[in-house]
């Protein structure tokens, strides 16, 4: 298996900064998109457990969007092969001096890039 494949890393950088603009405006159909849709899917979040895409969308449509914004400290992504990829960053949302960190993994479905499993915390 090969690690970082510069074509690969590119996809999964395209992915997932489509993610995080969609976060920070509250594109909730892009971010729905950007989930794998399956009853496998779960979400981490600062406050809740998320256990299948259906879960996850219902948070998304029912979440504030409000202080939403955020400063990416430091970003990691690393592709195995070609299907398989994990993104992590630290992040500080506007107005707050928390530090937080994000990890979701990433796979090739045949509807492109996907997120399987996030987790999202914040260090005190």
């Amino acid at each position: 298996m090969e690690i970082n494949l510069p074509d690969v890393v590119a996809e999964v950088t395209a992915a997932f900064e489509r993610y995080e603009t969609a976060l920070v405006s509250n594109d909730v159909e892009v971010l729905d998109t950007l989930f794998w849709n399956s009853p496998h899917t779960l979400r981490y979040g600062a406050s809740e457990n998320l256990y299948g895409y259906d879960a996850i969308r219902e948070f998304r449509a029912g979440r504030s969007p409000q202080g939403l914004a955020r400063r990416v400290l430091r970003t990691a992504i690393t592709t195995y092969g070609t299907d398989f990829a994990t993104t992590n960053i630290e992040f500080q949302r506007d107005g707050s001096d928390r530090i937080g960190r994000q990890s979701q993994t990433w796979m090739r479905t045949p509807q492109g890039w996907r997120v399987v499993s996030a987790h999202v915390s914040l260090m005190t």
